[in-house]
């Protein structure tokens, strides 16, 4: 999987936690719970919906990788490449 299929995905997923945002506006460092004004327990389902659509194990361990663009995306390829 091609980081702009990540990207794609990460966007599809945030759009359906947040239906009023607009996630493709996201600067690449910019935390994504105060941008788009995710509240904790949405931030969890995020995190959740990418775990189960990606197939990857994303222990709560790592929440701290997943902050913003930059960060996720990256944590997300090394994952799958694994």
């Amino acid at each position: 999987m091609s980081e702009e299929e990540i990207k794609k995905t990460v966007f599809q997923l945030l759009k359906r936690i947040a239906p009023e945002t607009d996630p493709s506006l996201l600067m690449q460092e910019e935390n994504i719970r105060e941008a788009l004004n995710i509240d904790s327990f949405d931030a969890l389902q995020f995190i959740v919906a990418i775990s189960e659509k990606l197939k990857v194990d994303i222990p709560e361990e790592d929440y701290g990788k997943t902050t913003n663009l930059k960060s996720l995306i990256g944590y997300l390829l090394k994952k799958i490449k694994q």
